[in-house]
Order: structure tokens, then C-alpha cells, then sequence
């Protein structure tokens, strides 16, 4: 029989060195490696002094990858300071996490232009992974803060009613789920506030990359937004609010067309409508749907059963097509949840505007190089993974790193559970050029 000991009687001794709790990310930091990605953040020319210890992209680099390992807020990073599979990454020391507040607040008053830099850095990440039509998906998100930042406001608040909140703006491309751009806004703006502009500066981002649809809620809208689309001949799908004037020209229609006839009546129809601020008749489509309960098919539907929407638009589709074309949208706000619970876009560093901004920016180039290595290296089954349980899957593995006849070899832990997958990652990676 094997005798076993109590765990009060097991002895403590902090002496095991060059040690690290995330040994299963070097498949991600190689491929970090293997695109060079801290050659394309040196070319961002952010320069300090001769004499200093951690250049910029060695700051940039180091905030990329505690996002990616879980990192929260900047204070966080201390976990990773002394951990050996970094460090080597880095190149030796890395930064204390003080050191990076101030390098944020330097950096938005040093370097106005580095916002623009980031998004053109982005662009170049995701370019390999964009489909060659575009499908852009526009939406807000709140982020509630706790302090008196630079450019907080009250404004709507769903979960934190009265308090201060930024209000970003972003872009994301339907099929491939990247972020294509993001600005960060004053909580007390509508969502609609230079939206304008912000598609003007995702058009020139993009260069020669044709977009070919885009879709918003009913949070968008106007006359400039809409002219904008329609110049550039793009489709648009986009929700419209449900006005008394709008169901007023709705109840003069009779002749509705019936698409779904199962357990939910779907019918629609379209006409040909201009809200008060339009210069010009715009398409619109009306879907109504009702459910038919078991037993009921000789039940009348009334008016108070049918749920109305409404959606604007300049393409010719049938309205159920329209329809469903809109609801796929949806998955945006996947995309937003994932932005937010895995790279903390919610946790606010700073006190200064620029420098939160330059840090939503660098956590969202964090989640596109997250698609973009499980897109390149990892397999299908893999690829709905989110970073939260990819990190529990393949990156927290125990480690330490030996350094033996000129060769240093991570030993990873032996019964490691993903270790057949992590290897076959692993090989993907080394055979990237």
C-alpha cells in the first residue's frame, strides 16, 4: 500500500528559478516571431532617449501580450515580470507595471499621430485574413468608468445608470469577425456622433479593399450616413426606429406577403418612405411576425399579436432576405463580448483621453492577432475557441526553462492534457515562413 503524506507536513522552498505559469503560450509568442511583429512596431517610429532602458516597441510589445494572457487592468502586468518565458521573449528585463501608466501618458502627449499608426498597424495584421468583399458591421458599446477620466460623461448607461461612461464606436467585418477600426467618444454622445467620419476613415484604411454590404442598428441613421453608402455604392441593411408616423403609412397597407407559415407567421412588405430628416424617398421594409400556438391554426391573428420591424435600405432583396441578412448582424455583439470579457476593452488605464484611447487600440490589435493565429495555425475545432478558454486550454501550463550545451529547451509539464494538440499547433507554427 503507498503511504501518503498530509499536506501540512509537506515542506515550502521558493527556489525553483526560471519558472513560468504560462508555458503553453510560446506556440503564440513564435508566431508573434514569425510575422514579425516587433519589426512592424519599431517602423511605428515612436523614439525616447538613447539612454533608455525599454524602447517603445518593446512597451507595445509587452502590452500586446499580457492582454492576450489574461492581463485586466495595467497592474495586472506584476504577475508577469518575472516570468521566464517572457522575459526571453522580451528580450531580458521586462517593464515594471508603473512603468506603463506613465509610458501611456507619455505617449499621448509625444506621439499625436500614433493613434493613426495603430490603426494602420492593424490593417496590415488583418489584410491576410479579410475576404476579398467586405460586410461592414457597425455598432457602440458602453464603458462605464469609476473615477473622473478625461472625456467621461453621463450619458445612457444601461448598467450603470448616472454613472460616467465612454462610448467608443466600432467597426467589425461580418465574415471574418476582425475589428477593422474603433474611436474612442464621450459617453454622452449619441451613437450616431461622427459616424460620418469614422467610415470615411475606415474607407481610407481599407485603400483599394472593396466593401461590398454594411449593416447597423437603428442607433445609425441620417441623411449624411445614408448618402454616404449610397455614393460609394455600397448595400446597406439597417434597422429604423419604429416612429407613429412610420406605422401610420404601415396600417395603409393591406397586402402583406407571407414568408414563414410554421410556428411563427412571418409576412412583409415594403414601401417607399421619407422620414423628416431625409432630402429623398428611401426604401423600407417592413417585417411582422406572430407566434401560433399548438391548437390555435384556426385562431384569427389580430393586430395586437404581430412584433413590427422595420429596416431601410437600397438594395432590391426580398424583405424575409433582407431580413435575415440583417439578423446575422447579431453576431457583433459576440464579437464585442469577447472584446470586452477577454481583452478588458472595458478596463480603463488611464486618466488621459489619448492614452485610453491608444490602450483600446492596442487591445483591440490584441484580439485581431488572437483571429488571425487561430485562423493560421490552429485547427477547425480550435477556431470558435475564445481567448478565455483557449488560455485555459493551451497556455497555462506549468514550466522552466534549461539552458544545457548551448540549447535552451522549455519543459513543459508532462501530463500537460492538451499536449498532442498543442503540438500539432506547435508544427503549424514552425512551418509558417
Amino acid at each position: 500500500m503507498k503511504s501518503t503524506t498530509p499536506v501540512s507536513k509537506i515542506k515550502t522552498e521558493f527556489t525553483l528559478q526560471n519558472a513560468s505559469n504560462v508555458g503553453g503560450s510560446k506556440i503564440f509568442l513564435e508566431y508573434l516571431e514569425k510575422i514579425k511583429l516587433g519589426k512592424a512596431l519599431q517602423n511605428l517610429n515612436c523614439t525616447k532617449q538613447g539612454n533608455s532602458l525599454f524602447p517603445v516597441f518593446r512597451i507595445l510589445l509587452y502590452l500586446i501580450v499580457g492582454w492576450i494572457l489574461g492581463c485586466e487592468r495595467l497592474f495586472h502586468f506584476r504577475r508577469l515580470q518575472h516570468d521566464a518565458l517572457i522575459r526571453r521573449f522580451l528580450g531580458g528585463r521586462c517593464p515594471h507595471h508603473t512603468l506603463l501608466y506613465k509610458e501611456l501618458d507619455r505617449l499621448s502627449k509625444t506621439r499625436p499621430t500614433l493613434t493613426l499608426d495603430l490603426r494602420k498597424l492593424n490593417q496590415q495584421i488583418i489584410a491576410p485574413c479579410l475576404p476579398s468583399e467586405l460586410i461592414v458591421d457597425l455598432d457602440s458599446t458602453v464603458e462605464t468608468v469609476y473615477g473622473h477620466q478625461e472625456g467621461a460623461a453621463v450619458g445612457t448607461n444601461p448598467h450603470k445608470p448616472g454613472r460616467k461612461s465612454y462610448h467608443p464606436l466600432m467597426a467589425f467585418e461580418g465574415q471574418s469577425r476582425l475589428c477593422l477600426n474603433a474611436v474612442l467618444r464621450a459617453g454622452n454622445t449619441h451613437a450616431s456622433t461622427d459616424a460620418a467620419a469614422f467610415l470615411r476613415q475606415i474607407f481610407e484604411l481599407l485603400g483599394d479593399r472593396p466593401v461590398k454590404y454594411a449593416r447597423f442598428d437603428k442607433g445609425f441613421g441620417g441623411e449624411d450616413f445614408y448618402s454616404l453608402w449610397e455614393a460609394k455604392r455600397i448595400g446597406y441593411v439597417g434597422k429604423l426606429k419604429w416612429t407613429q408616423r412610420l406605422q401610420a403609412e404601415v396600417g395603409r397597407c393591406r397586402y402583406w406577403k407571407r414568408f414563414v407559415d410554421e410556428d411563427w407567421v412571418i409576412e412583409g412588405i415594403t414601401l417607399i418612405y421619407q422620414a423628416t430628416s431625409w432630402k429623398k424617398p428611401r426604401r423600407v421594409v417592413v417585417i411582422r411576425k406572430a407566434q401560433v400556438f399548438d391548437g390555435d391554426q384556426a385562431r384569427l391573428l389580430l393586430d395586437t399579436d404581430w412584433h413590427y420591424e422595420a429596416i431601410v435600405t437600397n438594395l432590391e432583396w426580398e424583405p424575409i432576405d433582407l431580413w435575415r441578412f440583417y439578423n446575422q448582424r447579431c453576431c457583433m455583439e459576440n464579437y464585442i463580448k469577447e472584446a470586452k470579457r477577454g481583452f478588458s476593452i472595458d478596463r480603463i488605464a488611464t486618466g488621459d483621453f489619448t492614452a485610453n484611447e491608444i490602450d483600446l487600440l492596442i487591445k483591440l490589435l490584441a484580439y485581431n492577432l488572437y483571429e488571425r493565429f487561430k485562423r493560421d495555425c490552429c485547427e477547425p475545432v480550435h477556431q470558435g475557441y475564445t481567448i478565455a478558454r483557449f488560455r485555459l486550454e493551451f497556455f497555462h501550463c506549468a514550466a522552466t526553462m534549461i539552458q544545457h550545451s548551448r540549447q535552451v529547451v522549455l519543459k513543459l509539464a508532462k501530463d500537460f492534457a492538451n499536449r498532442c494538440a498543442w503540438q500539432r499547433i506547435a508544427a503549424k507554427v514552425a512551418a509558417l515562413e
